[in-house]
């Protein structure tokens, strides 16, 4: 067994695309992550601390702001929310403190919501 495939562990995650061109665009130029596009409407993502794949053709998942929340991490906070505005995203939950940090929830290209968060 690999470090990568740990029993019981999360081992990857697929997100809702719109628009596979937009989106890669978006989350290099916001958070440096870099792609392997293995369809027109595939393509999974590396450099996020997680393995995954944006699915434009997601079987009728459509992206959201319900369910799971993504939560990234920043050891610079403001910097991280400019950078999601400046490469296209929408503040969708301003900073705000919470027990142990701060973070802000942010819509991407696709309509999906992530957040930032930093230790205080």
């Amino acid at each position: 067994m690999t470090e990568a495939n740990v029993h019981h562990t999360i081992n990857y995650i697929e997100i809702p695309s719109t628009n596979i061109a937009a989106t890669k665009a978006f989350y290099t130029a916001a958070f440096g992550w870099t792609f392997q596009d293995w369809a027109p409407t595939y393509v999974s993502f590396s450099g996020a601390g997680i393995e995954g794949g944006f699915e434009q053709d997601a079987g009728g998942r459509r992206p959201s702001t319900d369910g799971v929340l993504v939560i990234l991490y920043s050891s610079d906070l403001a910097a991280s929310e400019q950078a999601v505005t400046a490469a296209g995203g929408t503040i969708s939950r301003p900073a705000f403190n919470f027990p142990g940090g701060r973070r802000f929830h942010f819509l991407d290209p696709n309509g999906n919501e992530l957040a930032v968060w930093s230790e205080t």
